[in-house]
């Protein structure tokens, strides 16, 4: 009687499906994006990182050892460039508290009775808009922003290039902080009761698409870095996510991503109110490493195809 053969995995088939993953993880880890599409391509790691697992079960049913090894060390190099920011790493945030929301309003088409909305519910101290109209401003004052944030240091303009901070204690404009590179990035020291001045940037450089990509990483590399000597906080749709170079080079610089802190930083900010759901984060509230981080949430806004970032932070002793 002739023994049943397996069902067997060829393996070169386990071969051809690890290599293109195996390919990309080194990408990530190593920072190789440089042009346009490959800088896009890369917001897809963390859907990236679940398929892996893929060349991992075809190389087992291949019983192909070595394409499992390289199929395994791709999922983990993967796994842990991804996996930390849905786990959360904070203690319980003591400190100072101050709540700040950013949002691209989308050339100031963001429904001002629904940000109004948001302002009341979250009752941030710093609302951070990126692609801030004069005509916006007029609507959102007329909404009530101008009896609840009464403090403001606004660039805005009639394209995507304008942004402003909004804040309910006093705002000092800071000249010179830093080079924007891109849109308008207003920054400034806001007088907190019980802490330290604390300075504030509107971050929105070019997207990476086509020659700007060139233009954003300058502009990412041109953010001023973390100092000893005073808080710093930027907040805005940076064009980019953790899983870009640029990116995980200002972080670098003394910074953490709020949402990364307390474990929802895979949550999609972008494109939000279309007919697919979001897919990839690009918006995020950069925080001094000294600076706690108590609650993050996004929050969709009718009218803009960005969601809102939230965060409850605790700035440390004055």
């Amino acid at each position: 009687m002739t023994p049943k053969r397996r069902w067997r995995v060829p393996k070169a088939l386990a071969w051809a499906a690890v290599t293109p993953f195996a390919a990309w993880a080194v990408a990530r880890v190593a920072g190789l994006e440089r042009d346009s599409l490959t800088t896009q391509l890369m917001t897809a790691t963390p859907y990236v990182a679940a398929g892996s697992l893929v060349p991992v079960l075809l190389s087992a049913l291949s019983r192909n050892r070595a394409a499992g090894a390289v199929a395994l060390i791709t999922t983990a190099a993967l796994g842990f460039s991804v996996l930390p920011r849905a786990l959360g790493s904070a203690d319980a945030a003591t400190g100072t508290p101050l709540r700040v929301v950013t949002l691209n309003m989308l050339f100031g088409h963001a429904d001002p009775e629904v940000v109004m909305d948001l302002v009341r519910r979250l009752k941030p101290d710093v609302l951070s808009a990126q692609e801030l109209t004069p005509g916006m401003v007029e609507k959102l004052d007329a909404a009530g922003l101008k009896e609840v944030m009464p403090h403001r240091v606004l660039e805005a303009e009639w394209s995507a290039g304008g942004s402003g901070l909004y804040a309910r204690y006093e705002l000092t404009p800071l000249e010179n902080l830093f080079e924007a590179i891109g849109h308008n990035m207003p920054a400034a020291r806001l007088n907190l009761p019980g802490a330290k001045p604390v300075e504030l940037v509107s971050v929105h450089p070019f997207p990476p698409l086509g020659r700007q990509v060139h233009d954003w990483t300058a502009a990412l590399d041109a953010l001023p870095s973390a100092a000893p000597d005073r808080i710093r906080i930027l907040a805005g749709d940076f064009n980019a996510s953790l899983d870009h170079v640029a990116m995980r080079r200002f972080l670098d610089r003394g910074y953490t991503d709020a949402a990364d802190v307390v474990g929802q930083g895979l949550i999609p900010t972008w494109p939000a109110n279309k007919g697919i759901p979001p897919i990839i984060t690009i918006d995020h509230v950069v925080v001094d490493r000294r600076v706690g981080v108590s609650e993050v949430s996004v929050h969709t806004v009718k009218g803009t195809d960005h969601r809102a970032v939230f965060a409850d932070l605790r700035l440390p002793a004055s």
